[in-house]
């Protein structure tokens, strides 16, 4: 298995994110031959700013491995992590992280800033551009069909009620 059969696993899972009207990011952590943890985007559904598929890919493989030290696996993420997920990364470190399309407006893995080109005591590994296109595409089709339906919508929201 390459680095595509993972790459496409991840865009699996940013699909049924998409699907469930989240933003379409898919993330597989891999241990040799074999996924260890899987995420996807769930910050509207989970109504949480942690809802992000490497977050929840990092939680499921220290689940699965039983530790939090993740240095022989390889994350593969459709989109370039922003800050949040790449202070994970290190704080995992996890050895090698993939990615598919570069964030140009909060990736924190060379697009915006570069995390892993400071001083940090874990440095991952960095291949860009793995089925760049594919992912660069179910984000760009889901954000069209979400500004169709933003503009149909009505510009205010009735308040909520808070329970705390």
């Amino acid at each position: 298995m390459d680095d595509h059969y993972y790459m496409d696993q991840a865009l699996a899972l940013a699909r049924r994110a998409a699907a469930d009207g989240e933003v379409p990011v898919g993330c597989v952590i891999a241990r040799g031959d074999r996924i260890v943890g899987r995420g996807r985007n769930c910050r509207e559904t989970g109504r949480t700013a942690l809802g992000h598929a490497e977050l929840q890919a990092i939680g499921d493989a220290c689940q699965t491995l039983g530790g939090w030290r993740l240095w022989d696996c390889t994350m593969y993420v459709t989109l370039e992590p922003c800050p949040m997920c790449a202070g994970a990364i290190v704080n995992a470190r996890i050895g090698r992280l993939v990615y598919g399309a570069a964030d140009p407006k909060a990736g924190a893995c060379g697009s915006v800033c570069d995390l892993f080109s400071m001083g940090f005591n874990h440095r991952p590994q960095v291949t860009s551009g793995v089925r760049e296109a594919a992912c660069a595409e179910l984000l760009t089709d889901f954000f069209q069909r979400l500004r169709l339906t933003l503009r149909d919508r009505p510009k205010w929201k009735p308040p909520q009620e808070r329970s705390i």
